[in-house]
């Protein structure tokens, strides 16, 4: 009997997919299942699975870091996603296999039948994630953003942005050469658009890229320290948040 689990922090999502486990395939048992990073590592080292469906975004972090997070791993996984095309993209590049939301019957059975084949081919799961992670990478260092002012229209690499501020209704970019724009949309739209991209929120004002922090200073009243040297405050409801966020980078 192969086991199952399946991790997703939303309940309907969790019992659509138990449904068509037991339906499709009734020589898989699903064993439990979970909704976020800690409780679905704690129910991996109980219950040494075959195979995970395992959702992208979770509450406390990404499917990606949940595995990160594991000293090692020989279970299948199947990725759950409502991500954009890039990131499937990446999935499908190395040959780790993914169910988009919202669940189409036909694609879930020949996603999970060719997880049973890797299953009995042996096929060492770990290397094919090494391989996922590095396209998932190139493909975030390609990603462009529009950014439209009263005069110009600015194509930027995500990468590029150190920070952005707010300004009541507008946002000021700033970028690692020391360029700014301004734009007059609301932080909180661009917060919604690039959260996914590896950018947090830690203080009302400010979202910053966290692949620019330098240095996290932790006293009670505590700031960041970015590659550029610019100190971005930290609230102290975020603080945790973030230490926690960086600790599992």
């Amino acid at each position: 009997m192969i086991k199952a689990i399946i991790i997703d922090d939303e309940t309907a999502m969790q019992e659509v997919n138990s449904q068509l486990l037991s339906e499709y395939f009734p020589s898989i048992k699903l064993v439990g299942t979970a909704n976020c990073i800690k409780s679905g590592i704690d129910l991996i080292q109980k219950e040494n699975p075959d195979l995970v469906l395992l959702d992208i975004e979770l509450t406390d972090g990404s499917g990606f870091q949940l595995l990160q997070k594991l000293p090692s791993y020989d279970f299948k996984v199947v990725f759950i996603t409502a991500f954009d095309s890039y990131a499937i993209k990446a999935i499908k590049f190395s040959a780790i296999d993914y169910i988009l939301k919202p669940v189409n019957e036909i694609e879930f059975k020949e996603a999970i039948q060719r997880a049973l084949d890797l299953i009995e081919s042996k096929e060492h799961t770990e290397s094919q994630f090494n391989i996922l992670m590095n396209s998932f990478k190139k493909e975030l260092q390609n990603k462009k953003l529009v950014l439209r002012t009263q005069n110009s229209m600015h194509i930027v690499d995500i990468s590029d942005i150190h920070f952005c501020k707010s300004d009541n209704s507008y946002t000021t970019f700033y970028f690692k050469d020391g360029e700014k724009i301004l734009v007059s949309k609301s932080l909180k739209d661009y917060e919604s658009l690039l959260k996914e991209y590896g950018f947090f929120r830690p203080h009302q004002s400010y979202l910053v890229n966290l692949n620019h922090i330098k240095k996290v200073d932790k006293t009670d009243h505590g700031f960041i320290i970015m590659k550029n040297k610019k100190e971005i405050p930290i609230s102290t409801r975020q603080k945790k948040n973030l230490i926690d966020l960086l600790d599992r980078l």
